[in-house]
């Protein structure tokens, strides 16, 4: 939770903006990963957000511009009510304190997640994949992995980077698995935190500013092996598949077979938690924020499946599994957070 302050100016600026002569302290709400701020500010029957988004740091023209095209696609995201982008302040609809995490139960999840992947393909399609939106390009996948030796394996750990001879097999293959894939809109953090269910039935979509048009796969991962929140390998399969059959249903990746879905899911997978393996050290590291430290174990979990599963089939991965296993699973289990993981 946010325990400073907001700047002196916000307040005046929403109140202003509202046509409010005076209100109500802005109380702090949660927060993300990011240096954006939320603060509710109560006025008789409504509420509202308002954010100080510094603009040195964060992408508010592109937040802007992906909730436009959002919006227009239908989904449920914050209204906008008010922008300065000069000073960083942002004055949004208030969709309320529900995350998709605290409701997904065993007797719920099924529901809820086949509403999430209804939006998550609506998402997907959104704004027609504009041409000169940003690219999930071998640039950006590449600075994603090597957030893994740096900042985990590095900074964190104290342990001796792999080999390049290990290391850079494993980029190749994981980013040409990325690559080859059919592009779609990705959020790119599409995950039970970043959706709030309403009182209306709608899931509402927020944190969406990094948006890039990428693979098929990524949200859907991020989704059904989501950080924060573990289901068996088999289920996440079955909802896997179920939601390849309804892009399939639609006409979309026609010609994909099950296994090929599986394969660029699974290896998808594993890019994105070891890039996450190396962000949520960063995240502690050099802006201390200790709590994504407990978040690390299941992240660990899932690369060391994904390894299993693999290992035999490619030799780049068998490599890395048996670096993994013999130099950096000891020094994990040595960390206070690691739970003998």
């Amino acid at each position: 939770m946010n325990s400073r302050p907001p700047q002196p100016q916000l307040l005046p600026w929403v109140l202003a903006s509202l046509g409010l002569e005076y209100g109500p302290a802005l109380v702090p709400v949660a927060g993300d990963a990011s240096a954006r701020r939320y603060f509710r500010l109560v006025a008789g029957a409504d509420s509202y957000i308002a954010v100080e988004a510094p603009p040195a740091s964060e992408k508010n023209k592109e937040f802007l511009a992906i909730r436009d095209v959002l919006e227009a696609a239908g989904l449920c995201v914050p209204a906008l009510l008010a922008v300065d982008l000069q000073r960083g302040f942002l004055l949004l609809s208030d969709l309320g304190d529900r995350l998709l995490l605290n409701e997904l139960k065993p007797d719920t999840v099924h529901g809820a997640y086949g509403n999430a992947m209804h939006v998550l393909q609506q998402l997907a399609f959104a704004g027609g994949c504009d041409a000169n939106w940003p690219r999930y390009d071998q640039a950006l996948l590449n600075e994603e992995l090597g957030r893994f030796p740096d900042w985990f394996v590095d900074r964190l750990l104290s342990v001796d980077a792999p080999a390049e001879t290990t290391w850079q097999p494993l980029v190749d293959l994981l980013t040409g698995n990325a690559l080859e894939q059919p592009r779609v809109l990705v959020h790119r953090d599409y995950h039970s935190r970043n959706l709030m269910p309403q009182a209306d039935g709608r899931l509402a979509v927020i944190d969406f500013q990094d948006a890039v048009i990428g693979p098929v796969t990524y949200d859907l991962v991020s989704l059904l092996r989501d950080c924060y929140v573990r289901w068996e390998p088999s289920q996440v399969r079955a909802w896997a598949l179920a939601y390849l059959a309804q892009l399939q249903r639609t006409g979309a990746l026609e010609n994909v077979s099950e296994a090929a879905f599986l394969r660029w899911f699974d290896l998808m997978g594993l890019q994105r938690h070891l890039k996450v393996l190396g962000t949520f050290a960063r995240l502690y590291l050099r802006d201390g924020k200790p709590g994504y430290l407990a978040d690390l174990p299941l992240v660990l979990r899932y690369v060391r499946e994904t390894l299993h599963q693999y290992q035999h089939e490619s030799a780049a991965i068998g490599a890395f599994a048996e670096w993994f296993r013999d130099e950096l699973s000891p020094a994990v289990a040595a960390q206070p957070w690691s739970n003998g993981s």
